[in-house]
């Protein structure tokens, strides 16, 4: 049985996202990477579609209205693990279910931090620079993009040679431990360098996340 998926959704905006197409890949092996049985789904969201989505995915929603409600959608039995980019946009609009997420987008960051960007499309040009513009012509539908996030992950267990999926989803959580103070009166400092009175005061705020919450900690 499956235990990790790629995952991806295209959702009807930023906030308060509601699901109208999923997309997952089955990770049938770890190191090496193996991936197969795409499967790809669009939901009626219910609600209308953002114009900002709109120009992101150009999933209209008049295509939507005979598709499955979105609150039908359900992960496989036996997910243990989502695999995604930024992954928890695409677990919080799945309801947050009990699994174990696995960020690409972080792990990348700390593995080349000195790229100038680190989003699906710039990551693939920078490991396949010749196919990458082809490979991207359906960026941004979720199918297109598991396996454009198969292919970065592929390198990403390539440098890490991670010995299970626990291994990688361990090596994903401290890659999300922020170094630099993301924000605030101490923005693009050392959070380690960070009065520890100031620390002492955010973790006392609302919209501190979990892993920012765990550096301040530290």
């Amino acid at each position: 049985m499956t235990q990790a998926i790629i995952f991806d959704v295209e959702a009807t905006d930023k906030t308060d996202a509601v699901i109208i197409e999923a997309a997952s890949l089955d990770v049938t092996s770890i190191n090496p990477l193996s991936v197969g049985n795409p499967w790809v789904q669009r939901y009626n969201p219910g609600k209308p579609i953002s114009l900002g989505a709109l120009a992101t995915h150009h999933i209209m929603d008049e295509e939507l209205v005979d598709c499955p409600s979105s609150s039908s959608f359900k992960l496989p039995t036996g997910i243990q693990y989502i695999i995604g980019h930024s992954v928890d946009f695409d677990w919080e609009a799945i309801g947050k279910p009990d699994v174990k997420r696995i960020c690409t987008l972080a792990l990348a960051r700390s593995l080349w931090p000195d790229l100038d960007s680190h989003t699906q499309s710039a990551l693939l040009y920078h490991f396949e620079r010749s196919t990458a513009r082809e490979q991207l012509r359906d960026a941004h539908s979720a199918l297109a993009d598991v396996w454009i996030c198969s292919k970065i992950l592929g390198h990403i267990i390539d440098r890490l040679h991670p010995s299970s999926l626990d291994a990688l989803w361990e090596m994903s959580e401290k890659a999300r431990i922020p170094t630099i103070m993301p924000f605030g009166k101490h923005k693009g400092e050392l959070i380690s360098q960070v009065p520890s009175d100031y620390k002492q005061w955010m973790l006392r705020q609302d919209n501190v996340s979990e892993y920012l919450r765990k550096a301040l900690q530290a």
